[in-house]
């Protein structure tokens, strides 16, 4: 039974609904990791014995990490302005969604995380935040900050810190759009070379899922926005999408989506608009349709799989879910595990190829991605990243 949120509602009302009665009290609580049972524990645990500690920590700083819960807890931070498919509503409303974020860190990774929600969009405001609350945490996770201010605010603290700075809304979604299309590429006897994408959507998701595509050596690809195919020389352009038309669309389209979907091998659908059927019937055979705004994708499943090879959304209800619980946890715990100084661009790229690498030879139309209950995805991507993280110099141990 769904009941409608007013202020007038009861609690008890709204407790009619299991989605209330879940959150009810909120979904996270702290505990301790050691007994208090008398008075010598008091004096480790505290006053006196604490201060031994801090002073081991102020004389070498890096202990921090060896004897506080640092290099385990991260900080999952929105400003309320991109929130799921609800858009700017605040930072107390966004407070459910981080919960939610921090109940999967442990879940599925055993990652510490603390919501917090700040009452601030002024992107010097939320560096400054962020920057000053960065001693209590071993890594920072973006949320929901809504674009194009989300690709500064990541760059700055990125620059600025040394620890992993991630916008999960970019680079959680690009990880997961990468490993499935690997995987949809070899079921069609394909590699990414071999294809061109077109990426509806020039939002945080969008241009994350077209850079990692650049990086991982797609054949082509053009990205729209709500005026039609980005490409280099059109006016209006903000920083992002000049610097997006300077680096792909090789072929030169200029008109709609849809037009530039005309013997395209892949759809890529992060805008929250619609594509006509007429258009996923003019893709090149073999096609594949990845239609991932939430709730309603750009095109219907059942209307795509009449034409399409493989269909993926962001829903759980249709195969192939692109959900970014694949990759966070793991994302993290891999960076968190070596106290890397920052994510580089090949530790995603590993973090995808160990999610591909997941299916093997199950690997089917409708079974292009695990599961994220799937037992061996966080350890084959937190073993990846970690890896890579050596591999790349970013790793402390």
């Amino acid at each position: 039974m769904a009941v409608t949120p007013a202020s007038s509602t009861s609690l008890e009302a709204l407790d009619l609904d299991p989605a209330f009665a879940l959150h009810r009290g909120g979904k996270l609580e702290i505990r301790s990791t050691i007994p208090v049972r008398n008075a010598d524990d008091l004096s480790l645990a505290y006053t006196p014995g604490v201060a031994r500690v801090c002073t081991a920590i102020a004389e070498n700083p890096e202990l921090v990490s060896d004897y506080t819960w640092v290099s385990n807890v991260v900080a999952v931070v929105s400003d309320g302005t991109a929130v799921l498919g609800l858009g700017d509503i605040g930072p107390a409303a966004a407070m459910p969604v981080m919960e939610g974020k921090a109940l999967l860190f442990k879940e599925f990774a055993g990652v510490d995380a603390v919501p917090i929600c700040i009452d601030c969009t002024d992107v010097d405001a939320i560096v400054e935040t962020v920057a000053r609350l960065a001693p209590s945490f071993g890594g920072i996770n973006l949320e929901d900050i809504s674009a194009p201010r989300c690709f500064e605010v990541e760059d700055r603290l990125r620059a600025m810190l040394d620890i992993p700075v991630f916008h999960d809304d970019q680079h959680g979604t690009a990880i997961v759009a990468l490993a499935a299309l690997k995987n949809a590429a070899r079921l069609t006897g394909r590699s990414l070379g071999d294809l061109r994408a077109v990426v509806a959507g020039a939002g945080a998701s969008g241009v994350a899922v077209t850079r990692i595509l650049l990086e991982a050596g797609i054949g082509d690809i053009a990205v729209s926005d709500s005026k039609g195919i980005i490409f280099d020389g059109r006016e209006g352009l903000n920083s992002v999408k000049q610097a997006l038309a300077r680096d792909t669309n090789k072929d030169g389209y200029t008109g709609s989506t849809e037009q530039a979907l005309a013997g395209a091998d892949v759809f890529l659908g992060l805008s929250g608009s619609t594509v006509s059927e007429a258009s996923i019937a003019s893709m090149a055979p073999e096609s594949i349709v990845f239609a991932l705004s939430n709730p309603t994708p750009e095109v219907h499943p059942s209307v795509a799989r009449q034409y399409a090879r493989v269909v993926a959304t962001g829903r759980s209800d249709f195969p192939n879910q692109i959900n970014n619980v694949l990759a966070f946890p793991g994302v993290f715990r891999g960076a968190l595990d070596v106290r890397a100084t920052t994510i580089t661009e090949n530790m995603k790229v590993a973090a995808a190829n160990a999610l591909a690498g997941v299916v093997g030879d199950d690997l089917s139309a409708d079974y292009v991605i695990p599961s994220p209950f799937d037992a061996r995805v966080a350890p084959a991507v937190i073993a990846a990243v970690s890896a890579q993280a050596r591999a790349d110099g970013v790793a402390r141990l």
